[in-house]
């Protein structure tokens, strides 16, 4: 019933949308922080992915948040697209720039497309293997091998290719989110105004 009240209300589905975009932006800050880590100090690294893969809170609790996060906003999006089709006069016959909307702003819903299949290999090359290490296989802790098994997934160039364009889609995908998330909860002042000047 909550879950259909909220796509119901467009108030509310502005509101769950950028909530959970900007949870999503704060995991990712700490998930690109752990994993620059790799580049500088490989012990950390190790050491910060130990806790992460084997602490219970982390595992049994912010993980499945985590997960409903994405799922929310990845349905919201999905919904808004279809609303604001519908909703929408006059299509658009031909190519004008930035005319009518920014192409960021035009795009979302295929960058986010893009992105959710990136996070489908993405939780194919980690999460998985990592399900599988632990609880498949049954194999013991090892706090040292999580530097050189990324090392190792990163080898084939093709998966760093895609990772590379996934992450500009992303960092695209975020710099729009975030300054649109601020201006459906109303925070518009001269801060938001710069995000969304920069933005398009």
């Amino acid at each position: 019933y909550l879950l259909m009240s909220l796509i119901k209300s467009s108030l509310a589905r502005k509101y769950v949308m950028a909530l959970s975009g900007l949870f999503l932006v704060t995991f990712l800050i700490l998930h690109v922080t752990i994993n620059l880590a790799s580049v500088f100090s490989p012990d950390f690294f190790n050491e910060a992915s130990h806790f992460m893969g084997y602490n219970p809170i982390v595992q049994f609790l912010m993980q499945p948040i985590l997960i409903a996060g994405v799922i929310i906003h990845f349905v919201m999006g999905f919904v808004l697209e279809i609303q604001n089709k519908k909703a929408r006069d006059v299509s658009y016959v031909k190519y004008k720039g930035s005319a009518n909307a920014p192409w960021v702003s035009r795009n979302m819903i295929y960058s986010g497309l893009v992105i959710l299949a990136f996070l489908a290999l993405h939780f194919y090359d980690f999460w998985v293997h990592e399900m599988a290490y632990k609880y498949v296989e049954a194999n013991p802790e090892d706090p040292t091998r999580y530097y050189h098994e990324t090392v190792e997934k990163f080898e084939p160039i093709w998966r760093t290719v895609l990772y590379v364009v996934s992450f500009v889609l992303l960092g695209l995908h975020l710099w729009h989110g975030f300054a649109s998330s601020f201006q459906s909860m109303g925070a518009n002042n001269k801060y938001t105004e710069g995000f969304k000047y920069f933005s398009e």
